[in-house]
């Protein structure tokens, strides 16, 4: 944090040379100006309230679990970068939670996948790669640029609170926002620079038939029979763009096939989702603009954002904590344990969601996650508990693996909300 603060005051400190840096070293500078950032707003508020009347400690976001989406665009959009630097904390509106962490963990997963999903049009999900784009369109829509906007404070808002959040961007995503920070660039010409291989992350038919057209032997012109006009869909309507001025009267050739490739890049990456990018990236520079996120490179700011791809659940096994009486050695652990390795990705993923509110694995992987198994009573049919905001389950102490196994099955199954029980 030293280091990091002679960074800030541009002294000379490792920081200038991110490239030494690990990725968890990146992350854990992050979590240490995180926190004192926080612990800064929060004196401030308390000294404010004596000298100037009532001034919120937190950001507070009061969400009702049928307007998600509502609730935060009216709640986020005004707010300053000082309040987005505030501790968050979010309250479900009729249920008992207090947020601690894990309130919020299931807010941001409940708020992206409604954003994202392809059935509101703002984003498109390749079927082939599995990978969310902005969808095109010529239309002006400011409401929909207020929800791009959002979504981008949302995704500043989990890294700078610790959030790992369930999304699938393509790599170009961060790689555009890592340009947009860039100030002192020519963003033209940066953003420009795509090439095949970037689109074929996002879109692998696409970039193959580019790349046939850029390798075939034959007369393009005959073969292809078209212009430098292209069509695209949006909303249910298609539209025609210009890739170059007058394109639909300049023939495809072998001469200037290179140069339909350059210009299809350079709409699909920049012309084409503008207006939605431009509103994005301010939402996420809103928040994340001068923290330690200019240390990481794109490839590593979509680690701290989606988290580890590895569940590597004997790394968790070695560091989990017990507490009430539970051992490594205990019966039900060793239980626990052989059922947890046997289960498929798909539950043992269930069951990071059920005990931490979160099933993605932090950077470094699931050795550097804080994790703690702790005895809940004796033998009884109650379901396995969990305290997701200290990444702690309860367990009781079951009489038998079978109902180990029932009992924890049925309640990594049904794991949403905050009721008491």
């Amino acid at each position: 944090m030293d280091d990091f603060k002679r960074f800030r005051e541009q002294d000379f400190a490792l920081c200038n040379f991110p490239f030494v840096l690990t990725v968890t070293t990146k992350a854990n500078i992050l979590k240490l100006e995180s926190s004192v950032l926080m612990r800064e707003k929060l004196q401030l508020a308390f000294f404010r309230a004596l000298f100037a009347g009532v001034n919120p400690p937190y950001l507070l976001l009061t969400i009702r679990r049928d307007h998600i989406i509502e609730d935060a665009l009216v709640q986020l959009q005004n707010k300053s970068h000082e309040d987005l630097k505030k501790q968050l904390k979010v309250k479900f509106v009729n249920e008992e939670g207090i947020d601690e962490g894990g309130v919020q963990k299931e807010f941001f997963q409940l708020a992206m996948r409604e954003l994202i999903d392809p059935k509101y049009g703002m984003f498109t999900t390749n079927e082939e790669s599995r990978l969310c784009w902005f969808a095109q369109s010529p239309l002006n829509d400011e409401l929909a640029l207020d929800e791009y906007n959002m979504i981008g404070r949302l995704i500043g808002l989990a890294i700078y609170n610790g959030i790992i959040l369930d999304i699938h961007f393509p790599l170009a995503l961060y790689k555009k926002l890592a340009i947009a920070a860039e100030t002192h660039s020519d963003v033209q010409k940066l953003d420009e620079s795509w090439d095949l291989d970037d689109l074929a992350e996002i879109d692998p038919t696409l970039a193959k038939g580019l790349r046939q057209l850029e390798t075939f032997e034959g007369d393009v012109g005959e073969a292809y029979d078209r212009t430098f006009q292209i069509e695209y869909e949006s909303l249910g309507q298609t539209f025609q763009h210009d890739l170059v001025p007058n394109g639909a009267s300049i023939p495809l050739t072998n001469h200037n096939r290179s140069d339909f490739i350059k210009e299809y890049l350079k709409f699909y990456f920049t012309t084409s989702i503008a207006k939605q990018f431009n509103a994005f990236s301010k939402g996420f520079h809103h928040v994340t603009l001068g923290s330690a996120i200019q240390l990481f490179r794109p490839e590593e700011v979509e680690q701290l954002i989606c988290g580890s791809p590895d569940l590597d659940f004997q790394a968790l096994e070695k560091i989990t904590q017990y507490e009430g009486g539970f051992h490594a050695k205990s019966r039900i652990i060793r239980w626990f344990w052989e059922t947890v390795h046997a289960y498929d990705e798909k539950d043992k993923k269930r069951l990071l969601f059920f005990a931490t509110g979160s099933d993605r694995v932090p950077i470094g992987g699931l050795g550097h996650l804080s994790f703690t198994i702790s005895k809940n009573g004796p033998d009884s049919m109650r379901l396995p508990t969990s305290h997701t905001c200290y990444n702690t389950l309860m367990l009781c102490a079951y009489s038998s693996k079978e109902r180990l196994q029932e009992r924890l099955m049925t309640a990594i199954g049904n794991a949403e909300g905050f009721g008491l029980m």
